[in-house]
């Protein structure tokens, strides 16, 4: 029934919803700020009290009429006390979610300052940090470079004693090769000195010798053409001696011509030092009629190479014999039975054909 005190009721109702959503409303709007920012806390004006007032006209009435007013009249300011109650009770319930919303607006005011102070805490202790980590990287930075210097030092003093030692080691190693070459150069001209007065001795010797031989040489032709003459002087009046050279003239052309093979061939011999008495080698000579030696081989070796081979060079040496030239002239057949070839022996006591 819409009666006065049903009104009443949707009324105080009403009243009583309005404040809880601006409530509500508020704390949602408290809670969004504290997200967005710190920094403001927002204000809000106290509610104003709703008062609602009934005007009652008090009239002279009949006593019922005016108990039935009196009756209304009571319940109506029972019902306005109810009312003004319930408003109150709503006041202080703004007057206390305003308080607390203050409150949290301060809170989250101070949490805002104390992260600031937290934030500004943390950035000075990371600056700090950073600037420890700088330093320390500079300490380091110092020493690492300290170090590369102490040790390039080390390398550069390392380097300077290894020149040293090179330099010492090739200056000694420079003095040992000079030494050594003048101690061979010494050598050399001490051998030099030797070979040269060996040589000398030698060549002292060799003339000797030959001088010796040329001596025993002109000894022994003088003694053979004296035996010769003493022979030819002894069977010169041997009637049959004179009769043996009438049938051979050739022997005595021979002999005459063996003599001068004789001395071309013992002037171009020399003796060798394996020579012994005893030794015989003989040779064989090819002569052209000009008296040019053709060709010299040994037909009866002496056993001795050194000893054979010193009788063919030295029918060699003489290389030709200008007196055959004559003999191939005036007795061509002469020449040829007796000397285009003839043998030769050799003998280290005499020279014999």
């Amino acid at each position: 029934m819409n009666t006065p005190e049903n009104r009443r009721r949707v009324d105080t109702s009403g009243r009583y919803s309005s404040p809880l959503l601006k409530a509500f409303a508020v704390h949602l709007a408290v809670a969004i700020l504290l997200f967005a920012s710190f920094s403001t806390a927002p204000s809000f004006e106290p509610a104003r009290p709703i008062v609602q007032a009934t005007l009652v006209q008090l009239d002279s009435m009949s006593p019922a009429t005016t108990q039935t007013d009196q009756k209304i009249a009571g319940e109506a300011q029972r019902t306005a006390a109810k009312r003004h109650e319930a408003e109150e009770l709503e006041r202080k319930k703004q007057q206390e979610q305003q308080q607390e919303n203050r409150q949290a607006a301060a809170a989250a005011a101070a949490d805002a300052k104390k992260a600031e102070e937290q934030k500004a805490e943390v950035a000075a202790a990371s600056d700090a940090a950073a600037k420890a980590d700088a330093a320390a990287k500079a300490k380091a930075e110092a020493e690492a470079k300290a170090e590369a210097q102490r040790k390039a030092a080390e390398v550069a003093a390392a380097k300077k004693r290894e020149e040293a030692e090179t330099a010492a080691d090739a200056e000694a190693a420079k003095k040992r090769a000079e030494a050594e070459a003048a101690r061979k150069k010494a050598e050399e001209e001490a051998k030099r000195k030797a070979q040269a007065e060996a040589d000398a001795k030698k060549k002292a010797a060799e003339a000797a010798e030959a001088k010796k031989r040329a001596e025993a040489d002109s000894a022994r032709k003088a003694q053979e053409d004296a035996k010769a003459k003493a022979l030819a002087e002894a069977l010169a009046d041997d009637a049959q001696y004179q009769q043996a050279q009438a049938d051979r003239p050739g022997e005595q052309v021979a002999a005459s011509y063996d003599d001068v093979i004789r001395r071309y061939v013992s002037e171009q011999w020399r003796r060798p030092p394996t020579a012994r008495n005893g030794m015989v080698v003989e040779v064989q000579l090819s002569m052209l009629p000009t008296g040019q030696i053709t060709d010299v081989v040994v037909t009866r070796s002496s056993g001795d190479p050194g000893f054979d081979q010193s009788a063919v060079q030295a029918v060699r040496n003489v290389g030709r014999i200008p007196e055959m030239q004559t003999l191939s002239r005036d007795n061509p057949a002469a020449f040829d039975r007796l000397y285009r070839q003839r043998l030769l022996r050799f003998k280290p006591e005499d020279l014999a054909f």
